[in-house]
């Protein structure tokens, strides 16, 4: 993995910028955009960011790199969401999420894009993104929501029509979809309807406990429209086979997930010829027993974050190094400082972004998601 961090002083954004490229030729880069002038409008930090992004695929990208998935963490997604989008129709063409997760360094807005070189790219109808190289074709949702009566039902519609979205294009959950995101208005009161539908749909879908679950990270995020109460954001892989997928455990520090009623893998690895994906999901200080540990204690629940998601990398073959992108969420807004200084001391390579994020479970005070790329020679597998 490569790192370049750049600083854009004329316009006020910080970019992290991780890239891989395997023996098969293809090239993935992390972008990542943060402003640091939290005195700038709205309207300036977008379009500074917008800026320094178009810079960014000029001077440090491959030419052919293609957006191929893009999420805005922004402040006030009620009144900012729209000048986002109108933005986006007119220049890319990516899946999109837009969620309210605030930026802690006290800006309005932050930009993660996910890139790859010598794919085609192509919007379905039914709203995914084809994305085709050699064997393989991923597919990336973003920003699906409905507005029935609650988070259960949203939930439940979500996942249902997610399942026809991928039965759509020959592929099934259980088989092909390798990470989500549910985002969760007002997350104390409303995980449970997600938890509960989550799991009775899964039933349906030969996900259980004896089979497998999917990397997932269920976190507060608020949509521009107040009855939206979850959003899902999700990726899934046609081509590849059963054993080309890894779940991940960490047993001597993690426990099964549904030994306290939820229903997602810690982790998952997916082998290619020249290559490994390993995502992580939302991770917490929590110990092999499902316990919280160190209530109350930022910093002591911070490191035993991080030492779970070394764990879970390690057993994939990958270490904190390997990491491309990371999001840290946060329950509380006052414990940024002491959790920036953590990061830049600790782990100063690390690329990622702080956002204001309550976490499922309120004793909680932090949680880490991440995205790590290693080299592998697997002969029996096609390259990416």
């Amino acid at each position: 993995m490569n790192y370049i961090k750049k600083k854009y002083k004329d316009k006020a954004v910080e970019a992290q910028i991780a890239s891989f490229t395997g023996k098969g030729g293809v090239t993935e880069y992390q972008v990542m955009l943060s402003v640091t002038d939290p005195c700038l409008p709205f309207v300036d930090q977008l379009v500074n960011i917008q800026q320094a992004y178009a810079e960014v695929l000029k001077e440090e990208l491959n030419k052919d790199a293609v957006a191929v998935f893009r999420r805005y963490f922004l402040s006030d997604a009620t009144n900012q969401s729209d000048l986002v989008m109108s933005w986006e129709c007119e220049h890319t063409f990516c899946a999109l999420s837009i969620i309210q997760q605030a930026p802690l360094n006290g800006t309005k807005i932050a930009m993660w894009t996910y890139l790859q070189t010598e794919v085609v790219a192509d919007s379905l109808r039914n709203g995914m993104l084809e994305v085709k190289n050699g064997a393989y074709t991923h597919y990336w949702s973003g920003g699906n929501s409905n507005k029935a009566s609650n988070s259960e039902y949203q939930t439940r519609l979500l996942l249902n029509e997610y399942i026809m979205q991928l039965t759509e294009q020959g592929c099934r959950l259980a088989d092909n979809c390798i990470r989500t995101w549910f985002f969760v208005q007002n997350v104390d009161v409303n995980y449970g309807g997600v938890v509960k539908a989550r799991k009775e749909v899964f039933v349906t879908q030969n996900l259980t406990e004896k089979t497998h679950y999917i990397a997932s990270t269920g976190i507060e995020g608020r949509h521009a429209n107040p009855q939206v109460f979850v959003q899902l954001d999700a990726y899934a892989v046609k081509g590849i086979q059963p054993e080309q997928i890894q779940y991940l455990y960490a047993p001597t520090h993690l426990n099964p997930t549904y030994e306290y009623g939820v229903t997602f893998e810690r982790g998952t690895a997916v082998t290619y010829g020249d290559r490994k994906h390993v995502f992580i999901s939302g991770t917490a200080s929590i110990d092999n027993r499902g316990e919280i540990l160190y209530p109350g204690d930022v910093i002591k629940q911070a490191e035993r974050m991080m030492e779970n998601i070394a764990t879970l990398l390690k057993e994939a073959g990958a270490g904190v190094d390997n990491i491309g992108e990371a999001v840290v969420y946060l329950r509380d807004t006052a414990d940024f400082a002491v959790i920036d200084r953590f990061f830049r001391e600790r782990y100063p390579k690390l690329p990622h972004l702080i956002v204001h994020a309550p976490v499922c479970r309120p004793g909680w005070l932090i949680e880490t998601e991440c995205f790590a790329i290693i080299p592998v020679d697997e002969p029996r597998f096609q390259p990416l």
